[in-house]
């Protein structure tokens, strides 16, 4: 039976993570303004929690600059490395090609937009002890009421689905281990991969807790997750998702 368990608001206190083997990235799709301030403070970040670590930048066919910091970055700093999609896969294809690119014993994600503080992310390792993943939700979201609003209703109706009781399904600040992406064929291209690797994870017998980080406003670019279309697509996905997980019409 999964062990899902939520912890209160504070964060544990890290302790000394320097055993730690740790893959971190990034999806990105036009994210030039944030992509290297963002790299740069993780490694600050890493060097302190981890002696063994690497940063991978998804490259999600960005029209902007994206792609040429990404490989300035990999060129000059052999911990980085850059993984290029020629053409605009979606997000559940940037995550998928994170996932796969990852050769450390844990593997963390965040969006490449800079809405969380990398600073919060060594907090989450000592949960590791216990736990397969850790999935974070979103204090003081700083999205309009709509888009809160579709989010929650988003969470409530997958959570029913497939009996999980994650409180931001699409909360982009998880952490994992590696070895669960051995054993998981991912479908998604889109809005559903969160909720697909959670369904999947959880009906495979992995543990989840959860703890709250720092959602901040973004700074630039523009969000594609609402758009009509995504939306559309996450909703005839999950139902067929559905199926073939719980064995259901």
């Amino acid at each position: 039976m999964v062990n899902e368990q939520s912890h209160q608001d504070s964060q544990p206190h890290s302790g000394d993570r320097r055993g730690v083997s740790i893959s971190v990235f990034f999806p990105c799709h036009n994210e030039a303004s944030s992509v290297e301030p963002l790299v740069r403070k993780t490694l600050a970040t890493l060097k302190q929690v981890s002696g063994d670590f690497e940063v991978i930048i998804v490259n999600d066919g960005s029209v902007d600059d994206t792609g040429e910091i990404a490989d300035g970055l990999a060129a000059e700093i052999a911990e980085v490395k850059a993984v290029h999609h020629p053409v605009n896969l979606g997000y559940g294809g940037a995550l998928q090609s994170g996932f796969r690119a990852a050769t450390k014993e844990f593997v963390f994600y965040t969006d490449g937009d800079a809405q969380f503080d990398i600073g919060e992310m060594p907090a989450l390792l000592p949960l590791m002890e216990e736990y397969d993943i850790v999935s974070c939700y979103r204090l003081n979201r700083q999205d309009s009421m709509v888009r809160k609003f579709n989010a929650w209703c988003w969470t409530t109706l997958v959570c029913i689905l497939f009996g999980m009781k994650i409180k931001d399904i699409d909360c982009a600040f998880k952490l994992f281990k590696r070895k669960i992406f051995d054993e998981m064929e991912m479908h998604s291209t889109g809005a559903l991969i969160d909720a697909e690797v959670l369904a999947r994870a959880t009906r495979g017998g992995w543990t989840v807790t959860q703890t709250g980080v720092h959602h901040y406003p973004r700074q630039a670019g523009e969000q594609s997750g609402a758009s009509v279309r995504v939306i559309l697509r996450a909703f005839k996905e999950l139902f067929k998702l559905r199926k073939e997980i719980m064995g259901k019409s």
